[in-house]
């Protein structure tokens, strides 16, 4: 008994000790530890997409793990077709703070650093392209200025055409073609890019990048720096798990579909009191939605129109309108749909296939409850005392016209609205006014015939004339 005691305190002694290299080995390749300190390492982030809050917030991680973990530079391979300018310029305004040298290469092939990706691009101590790609377009409205008034759009464009030409000259890169990029959205590819100064380096991947920079010398907010990347390991520096989930929320579609499916669930709560799941996943959407909206240029008045739409759903299930208010429900909430993201141009709205989807659900689904709810409405109750309406009771007095009939098990004052009833004769339940029910009787009272009286004879069925029987000419010839 002993030594199997003692054999399972050594299995048990093993088991923790795998767990614990199996750990250590886990933490050993994901963390650059001081094994991996001595020996150079880059990191590497990827930013891709449409720049926003999650982004910029990103961006700032990554290169703090970097500077922390003894990186020798980052580089940020770049694919958007722009952004915000808020968040545009908290990445910049990390990049020119940056503790390490920020290489911004715009990749894959076929990619592009269009509006805000200009300025990340011309903010970076190194600035690459590889073939096929393209930089430029960088008009404020592409920036989130929305459609606005010309002296606002003016000021947009002096603003953002000041802050490019500076970058350009902080790196000295070709400044004029920085302030042509926002005042006339011109745009390069990368072999233009490189021979006009846009860019300082064309390399066809990752690797060749690396060695291509190697030895160049850049200016630190600290003091200048001499790279050493020829040698250097790429780690990839991406995005953890809740960095991802905000990213795909805060896509416009994503947001404006759990807006809608919020309107949804509550509605179908309210319409069902009780059935608890579409109330707890309508107030899930609800708060998922309003914090992607947080980070989104939203227009209030698209807003307001999407609120005044679910307000008008609630109404129909208490107001019979006869689909009047489910009307105006979905013509608020179309003209909330195409408003909502207006502010942020073309790269922050809703496209036009969901919300003709999203309209079409929402009438089909309306449709279906409201139907249900007219139904239930027009349909004889089936509780209460209005139940007893239309119902057969007995009568346990006489009604001349008052007394007391029987049913359900319980007696009830009752009036006669046809006359005197026996004792026993069934009653229609006509009406309830108070405690008292107005009946009729079922069957009509027998008629008594006196002795030496003839009982009536029923009237007599008319006697119908016999079909005259033609014959046709020349039957029978």
């Amino acid at each position: 008994m002993k030594s199997g005691r003692i054999q399972v305190a050594k299995t048990v002694r093993a088991i923790a000790l795998v767990v614990l290299v199996a750990f250590g080995a886990l933490a050993g390749g994901l963390l650059p530890g001081p094994a991996q300190a001595a020996e150079p390492w880059v990191g590497v982030l990827e930013l891709k997409g449409v720049i926003n809050p999650v982004s910029a917030r990103y961006i700032d991680r990554a290169l703090t793990e970097a500077e922390d973990g003894g990186a020798v530079a980052a580089v940020i391979l770049l694919d958007t077709p722009g952004g915000l300018e808020s968040s545009m310029r908290d990445i910049v305004q990390r990049i020119l703070n940056a503790r390490i040298p920020v290489i911004v290469y715009v990749y894959p092939p076929g990619g592009r650093a269009a509006s805000a990706g200009a300025f990340i691009t011309m903010a970076a101590h190194v600035a690459a392209m590889a073939p096929d790609t393209a930089i430029g377009a960088a008009h404020p409205v592409g920036l989130g200025t929305g459609q606005a008034d010309n002296t606002v759009i003016e000021k947009a464009t002096n603003d953002a055409a000041a802050f490019m030409r500076s970058l350009a000259q902080r790196r000295g890169r070709n400044a004029d073609w920085a302030e042509r990029a926002v005042r006339d959205s011109i745009s390069s590819n990368a072999d233009e890019a490189l021979r006009d100064r846009v860019v300082d380096v064309l390399a066809p991947d990752l690797g060749s990048l690396l060695r291509q920079v190697d030895g160049r010398e850049v200016q630190l907010a600290v003091g200048r720096v001499t790279l050493r990347t020829a040698d250097a390991r790429p780690v990839n520096l991406e995005m953890n798990l809740i960095e991802r989930f905000f990213l795909a929320i805060t896509d416009p579609n994503v947001a404006y579909l759990l807006l809608t499916l919020a309107i949804l669930a509550i509605y179908f709560e309210l319409a069902n009191p009780g059935a608890v799941l579409p109330g707890v996943i309508g107030g899930i959407s609800l708060l998922l939605g309003l914090l992607a909206l947080g980070m989104l240029p939203v227009n209030l008045v698209g807003l307001l129109l999407l609120a005044f739409a679910f307000l008008l759903f609630i109404a129909e299930i208490w107001v019979t309108s006869h689909g009047v208010l489910t009307i105006g429900g979905l013509i608020s909430l179309v003209l909330g749909s195409l408003l909502l993201f207006n502010p942020g141009g073309p790269l922050f709205a809703v496209s036009l296939p969901v919300i003709i989807g999203v309209t079409l659900t929402m009438a089909a689904m309306m449709a279906l409850t409201v139907g249900a709810i007219v139904r239930g409405q027009r349909r004889r109750p089936y509780t209460g005392l209005e139940a007893l309406v239309g119902q057969v009771a007995t009568a346990r007095t006489v009604l001349d016209p008052a007394g007391l009939v029987f049913i359900n098990g319980e007696l009830w004052d009752a009036r006669s609205l046809d006359g005197r009833v026996e004792p026993g004769e069934e009653v229609k339940i006509e009406e309830i006014k108070g405690p008292t029910l107005l009946v009729r009787r079922v069957h009509p009272p027998e008629v008594k015939v006196l002795p030496g009286e003839e009982k009536p004879a029923p009237p007599e069925a008319e006697e119908l004339p016999e079909p005259a029987i033609v014959q046709k000419e020349g039957a029978n010839a």
